[in-house]
């Protein structure tokens, strides 16, 4: 039975970015053939050197796939994280992290394998991706859902790694808590108390707190 990918895009591109995408999360770019790739897609190597060219411009088309999924995440981020902010019981963080990464995608696994191996395109990636969240906070200054800080630009990159946190993380978080954060089960959970934690801090002064009490 041919798949819906299969149906819109009969030339089989998307399968081969959907193997592609899967067997370099499993071994790592380096460790996959084209022949592997082939074999995994269910088509000619000969069909990926022709729509890709070599297997560098096939990785290249998923960098740039993964790329643009967390561009599309950010982006929801913008609309919607006000309405999280002032409501910390708000879901559209979840539905946001649902989106671009649901439990069975291997968008996670690929990322923290490129991300910690200091893979060269990691790292041109990140920017690409800090770029985005400066932008981001800048909108979010803007609206008034968001406070500048005393560094603009390290609370953008410290914002980025909390939320590429929960991808790298996520095996170990999963391991330790009992909840998958990419989960809609375990998001929620993950999300409010991010949401507390930015809102309302997570550290007070006990002398401070002994006298307000007095």
């Amino acid at each position: 039975m041919r798949s819906a990918n299969e149906e819109m895009d009969p030339s089989g591109k998307a399968a081969i970015r959907d193997a592609t995408l899967r067997l370099f999360a499993e071994s790592g770019p380096d460790a996959v053939t084209v022949r592997e790739i082939a074999a995994a897609a269910d088509v000619s190597p000969a069909l990926i050197l022709h729509h890709f060219g070599s297997k560098d411009g096939l990785r290249a088309e998923i960098d740039a796939q993964v790329a643009g999924i967390f561009e599309t995440m950010l982006d929801v981020l913008t609309d919607q994280l006000g309405e999280a902010m002032t409501d910390p019981g708000s879901t559209s963080l979840v539905e946001a992290f649902a989106a671009s990464f649901p439990p069975d995608s291997p968008l996670p696994a690929y990322l923290r394998r490129l991300l910690l191996t200091g893979d060269p395109a990691s790292l041109d990636l990140f920017k690409r991706w800090y770029a985005d969240s400066v932008r981001v906070m800048d909108e979010l200054v803007a609206a008034g859902f968001a406070k500048p800080g005393a560094n603009p630009a390290v609370r953008a990159a410290l914002m980025l790694s909390n939320d590429l946190g929960l991808v790298l993380l996520r095996p170990f978080l999963e391991a330790v808590t009992g909840l998958d954060p990419l989960s809609p089960e375990g998001a929620p959970a993950f999300v409010n108390e991010s949401v507390l934690i930015y809102t309302e801090g997570a550290f007070q002064n006990p002398e401070q707190e002994t006298k307000e009490q007095e």
